[in-house]
């Protein structure tokens, strides 16, 4: 049995939560250009690894920007601009829209806006990323994780962020660190490299840190966000009761810095803490309570029992 497929609405008329101007061939470009060629790097990375093409200053260098880079999309892009989470101090607030750019994932307010309408719209018809959007048979769903997981960033539709994200847009400090994307794309490539060479004295050295640190280091962040849209819409399981099909993953728990509880957080968006369950480890929500002892961040929050219980499943 096949449900309906979800249909892109006429662009742009009558839709004001879709941006007046598509995404044009060079934005496609770009998107392919820096998405594609670290993915491609990793078709090196067997031979490459064998004999000196990977030293010990290439996994401490890799492991850094993966935690500075992802935490800055689950910790700085998803919890604290998407949804408010806690609230930040204003050198907090520009490390964390810094540390997401680190991502590549796309300038801070485009992302927000996409992600603000995933959640208005989960799983239905102007969610951006669905993996339900061709339907629930086989061949329809295989096509849908392959457009949630990456085929909808060409989408030639891009989300209003006057609509999604006025108050980004409003932000002074957050509207330079966006227009400075292009920057930060050159900084998680070149501040890799430089570590390294500086690390080892060698050229060499920067060159195996720019491919494990750079290319390598960026498509599996890459890679694990983006099955948090496919994966965790599709399979898992289902612990709290949601209206789309958010689901929790748990082998995805610890490269996802626990954005794989993801049944949890479409249940109660704004909780600071995903895995909220025995067990359920959640690393996003460690780096949060560090800054709130620390007094970087304020006003988390926290699960809440009563809250919870409402939303538990029922068996």
């Amino acid at each position: 049995m096949t449900t309906a497929p979800i249909l892109d609405p006429p662009r742009p008329q009558g839709r004001p939560e879709i941006d007046p101007e598509p995404r044009g061939n060079a934005e496609r470009l770009l998107i392919a250009l820096f998405t594609g060629v670290p993915f491609l790097a990793l078709f090196a990375v067997v031979p490459l690894a064998w004999g000196s093409f990977l030293g010990w200053s290439d996994v401490l260098l890799t492991a850094v920007f993966y935690f500075v880079s992802a935490g800055g999309i689950t910790v700085g892009y998803h919890r604290y601009f998407t949804h408010g989470s806690f609230k930040a101090g204003r050198p907090l607030k520009i490390f964390l829209a810094i540390a997401g750019g680190l991502a590549m994932e796309g300038p801070v307010i485009t992302w927000v806006a996409d992600h603000r309408r995933h959640h208005k719209h989960s799983d239905k018809e102007m969610d951006p990323h669905s993996p339900w959007r061709f339907g629930n048979d086989w061949k329809a769903l295989a096509k849908g994780l392959v457009w949630a997981h990456y085929g909808w960033l060409f989408n030639s539709n891009r989300t209003s962020k006057p609509r999604f994200a006025k108050d980004l847009l409003n932000d002074r400090d957050i509207v330079r660190v966006h227009r400075w994307f292009p920057g930060l794309v050159a900084v998680s490539f070149l501040l890799p490299a430089a570590l390294g060479g500086l690390l080892t004295m060698s050229w060499l050295g920067a060159l195996t840190a720019l491919f494990w640190a750079g290319f390598v280091r960026t498509t599996l962040v890459h890679h694990v966000t983006w099955s948090i849209n496919s994966i965790c819409h599709t399979f898992g399981k289902e612990d709290f009761e949601v209206r789309d099909k958010s689901r929790n993953v748990w082998w995805l728990a610890i490269p996802s810095l626990g954005e794989s509880w993801h049944n949890l957080h479409h249940a109660d968006p704004t909780c600071a803490r995903h895995g909220v369950l025995k067990g359920q480890v959640d690393i996003s929500a460690r780096v949060i309570w560090t800054f709130e002892k620390a007094g970087w961040a304020r006003d988390v929050r926290w699960p809440d029992a009563e809250r919870l219980a409402k939303r538990t499943k029922q068996a």
